[in-house]
């Protein structure tokens, strides 16, 4: 960060004092204020002119001040004093108060009313707190921009500092994510060996950028790879960098990299660095973004000014790799960028091992079918499932957590705590149809995902939920798997009118479901002839286009979500009697699995690659009942 400048530290000096003074000179009047008891002109002051207890006045116009000889009280509840102050009425007789106070001896003066004490004690009280106050502002405003060695609290890293000693964390235990602990493979290897590639002029990378969804191990990496070098691990978040006084965060910045070269060779981790890393080209409100700025030009001042020999690397985290600085990915700074993903089912099966070391198992526990009912789930995911699990297993008082306790463990983390609703006969009813209708058209449907389980039970926000889940999982989806999952989506809605011939306000999250895929069938993914192969929305869902053009997107996002209702409308009307039976078979029993959701349609359950238990994370999951 660039020190100050002249003008920009006589402009600080200046505010500084301009406040000091007006602080202080308030406060000095305020002390010496003398304190005066206003009273009454008649008849407490002419009483006690008359008993002689007036020692003297003071008077400007019709305003007197004055003291007496001896306390008094100008009313019952009033306290006694002596210093008063009085107005002479306009209609009073001046000429027979001069009289009167001439006659009791009381001194008379003509100098202006005494509003506070003397000159030097105001000067004394106003000026020296003032010179101790700048000279206090001084000596923060020095240490705040000193930096280094000797830098103050303020400008200090306040960096955690994990000895080697003391980290136990190995690549041992990171599982689920092969691809990106090979990347940081050769980083260990370089902390370990250095001269093996100094030796062929080869330069390691300064910077690792770890990118991937909130929850995959990104900090568990790097934490391994300070485990595995057997170096000192330096970790951090980037909004710890940044204060409401501009300079503290670059201060911080160079307080942690002076750390971390002494201790070199050394990793830096700096968690969210979006929090600081954000691009400088978006638009930002003048001045309001200058610290953020002025923290990260001294973080990019700092990893160009490594040396081959520092054996220094810094390894940051986001989830946002977009939206950084281009400065900040250049080659010479964060060199290798490292995606961390969600893992695959195995990825999971391994990391459910990891997380399961210390918990006893039942003996029917099944790793893999667990593993192959939660895909899209991370490493946090499956470790808070765990978790749940053996609290549940804790509960019931059991030695060791079964499977049941994994399938209560997901209910809970998916759809939440179950809510004791006392819902009426008409409401449970048309839960029922809603939910059957679901279900219904995911067993009917050749392109939908797999039923799992159905359940009218209310949880969280919803009154009922179906859970379906591919066979495996799955990182492409056709028009068709679209398509599909749009019908599947309106069917609760479909199923209440048929039944019912009316709407509720149960289907607020299919719809808003249906709308993103539609949406992004016609706006993203080039699946509409109207529009064509181009993209017109961002990720975010926005768009630069044409008025006419998001015109069109509106009616092509209308013409699928109208055909996906005809088409699972007319399926639900040809197929009313197993619609019928699936209702009341959930009336009766409140939670289907996939076995009695199959076997109370009629239904033969489609064979999978391999047998799941009842119970299944849907990828897009249909929590339905929201009355919002």
């Amino acid at each position: 960060m660039p020190r100050p400048t002249r003008r920009q530290r006589f402009a600080f000096y200046g505010v500084g004092i301009g406040i000091c003074l007006v602080i202080n000179i308030w406060a000095a009047n305020q002390a010496t204020r003398v304190n005066r008891m206003h009273v009454p002109y008649s008849p407490f002051f002419l009483k006690q002119i008359r008993d002689g207890n007036v020692e003297a006045i003071t008077s400007r116009g019709t305003a007197i001040q004055g003291r007496l000889k001896l306390a008094a009280k100008p009313s019952p509840s009033r306290a006694a004093g002596k210093n008063f102050s009085t107005e002479i009425p306009s209609f009073a007789n001046t000429q027979q108060l001069d009289r009167l106070l001439e006659s009791r001896g009381v001194s008379v003066n003509a100098e202006p009313l005494q509003t506070s004490g003397p000159w030097w004690e105001r000067l004394l009280l106003g000026v020296v707190p003032t010179v101790l106050l700048l000279l206090l502002l001084y000596w923060l405003f020095r240490r705040m921009t000193s930096g280094g060695a000797g830098a103050s609290a303020f400008g200090r890293s306040r960096a955690k500092r994990y000895e080697p000693n003391s980290s136990q964390t190995t690549f041992a235990e990171v599982a689920g994510i092969d691809e990106a602990k090979a990347e940081l493979t050769e980083i260990v290897d370089f902390l370990r060996n250095p001269e093996r590639y100094n030796r062929l002029g080869g330069r390691i990378p300064r910077g690792v950028l770890l990118s991937g969804p909130p929850g995959t191990g990104k900090t568990l990496l790097a934490r391994a790879v300070a485990g595995e070098a057997d170096v000192p691990f330096f970790s951090l978040s980037a909004s710890e960098f940044v204060e409401a006084v501009v300079g503290i965060g670059a201060s911080r910045v160079r307080d942690l990299f002076r750390q971390a070269k002494e201790a070199a060779p050394a990793i830096v981790f700096i968690d969210e660095l979006d929090a600081i890393g954000r691009s400088r080209s978006a638009g930002s409100i003048p001045g309001g973004s200058e610290e953020r700025e002025q923290t990260l030009n001294q973080i990019l001042t700092e990893m160009d000014g490594f040396t081959p020999s520092t054996n220094l690397i810094v390894i940051a985290a986001t989830n946002r790799p977009d939206i950084l600085d281009r400065a900040l990915l250049r080659p010479g700074r964060f060199d290798r960028r490292v995606a961390v993903r969600p893992p695959d089912r195995a990825g999971r099966r391994l990391i459910l091992e990891v997380h399961t070391r210390n918990v006893p198992l039942a003996p029917d526990v099944d790793l893999n079918m667990l593993a192959s009912t939660t895909p899209g789930m991370a490493g946090a995911d499956l470790a808070n499932l765990v978790n749940e699990a053996a609290l549940a297993a804790a509960r019931r008082g059991d030695e060791h957590v079964a499977p049941d306790d994994f399938t209560v463990a997901l209910e809970k983390i998916l759809l939440g705590a179950e809510r004791k609703l006392m819902l009426t006969d008409d409401d449970r009813r048309r839960t029922a149809y809603h939910e059957a209708g679901h279900a219904l058209a995911g067993m009917l449907i050749p392109d939908a995902d797999p039923v799992r389980k159905i359940s009218i039970i209310p949880r969280g926000a919803s009154l009922g939920v179906t859970l379906s889940s591919p066979d495996s999982d799955r990182f492409n989806y056709s028009d068709t798997d679209l398509l599909a999952a749009t019908r599947v989506l309106l069917a609760g809605r479909a199923a209440e009118q048929l039944v019912f011939g009316g709407l509720t306000s149960g289907a607020e999250s299919d719809l808003e479901q249906l709308t993103r895929i539609a949406r992004h069938m016609v706006g993203r993914w080039g699946m509409s002839d109207a529009i064509g192969f181009v993209t017109i929305l961002d990720g975010e869902g926005s768009s630069a286009a044409a008025p006419e053009t998001l015109a069109l997107l509106d009616v092509e996002v209308r013409r699928i979500a109208d055909a996906a209702y005809a088409d699972i409308l007319a399926l639900l009307r040809s197929e009313r009697a197993r619609l019928d039976a699936l209702a009341e078979a959930l009336l009766e029993q409140e939670t289907l699995d996939a076995d009695e959701a199959y076997s109370a349609v009629g239904l033969e359950k489609p064979l999978r690659r391999e047998e799941h238990p009842p119970l299944a994370v849907a990828e897009t999951s249909i929590p339905d009942g929201d009355t919002g």
